[in-house]
């Protein structure tokens, strides 16, 4: 998928306020592919998380949002145009899991965040059974991808956030094709805790 002119016109200034605010930095951009369908399986710090998974990359990211936010309508227009389609948390939302599993068919790079919601404490929290369930259904290369200092710069419960450096890692495609729900999930757990550990001594 192509990015759109909206696409562009936006990720012109998002790259411009990321580096300002967050002096953000990437590795492993040469591990997204380039076309076909994939999944960016990140951990989750901040509201930020979207935007800085996609904001250097050359092709279009589609992604979950929980359905509140599209019950403002200009909020609604903006995310869906983006890329978004709504997920009711907590309630085994299968029209997801369908939307998920259509995209995917369609050639979507797609960003997932399999710990279900936002760390708590900056740390990567269980994984989701679910993730395992759709590459069941689907098989696309899954790019394991750790995000390091979004928490400290919009931790959950804070209203606004506020410059901190933060760095983005994207990892080589997970080898799953032969292994069973629960070690799917083991290791995209371990490969995002290696990976987080890695940008942290970066940053040190």
């Amino acid at each position: 998928m192509e990015r759109s002119l909206f696409w562009k016109t936006l990720q012109i200034p998002a790259r411009i306020m990321t580096s300002l605010l967050f002096d953000l930095k990437t590795y492993g951009i040469e591990n997204v592919p380039e076309t076909g369908p994939a999944l960016l399986a990140a951990n989750h710090q901040s509201y930020l998380d979207p935007i800085l998974v996609a904001v250097h990359l050359r092709r279009p990211v589609s992604y979950f949002a929980k359905s509140e936010l599209f019950v403002n309508p200009f909020l609604g227009r903006l995310i869906r145009a983006l890329g978004a389609f709504p997920v009711r948390q907590g309630e085994g939302d299968i029209s997801a899991v369908r939307e998920t599993i259509r995209r995917l068919g369609e050639g979507y790079l797609l960003n997932l965040y399999p710990e279900g919601t936002r760390t708590l404490d900056g740390e990567i929290r269980p994984i989701q059974r679910g993730f395992a369930l759709i590459l069941r259904r689907v098989e696309v290369p899954v790019i394991p991808v750790a995000i390091d200092g979004s928490f400290d710069a919009w931790p959950k419960g804070r209203k606004l956030f506020h410059p901190h450096p933060i760095r983005v890692m994207y990892g080589k495609p997970l080898q799953y094709k032969d292994l069973k729900g629960y070690e799917i999930v083991e290791l995209l757990e371990k490969t995002l805790h290696t990976m987080l550990e890695e940008l942290r001594q970066k940053r040190s």
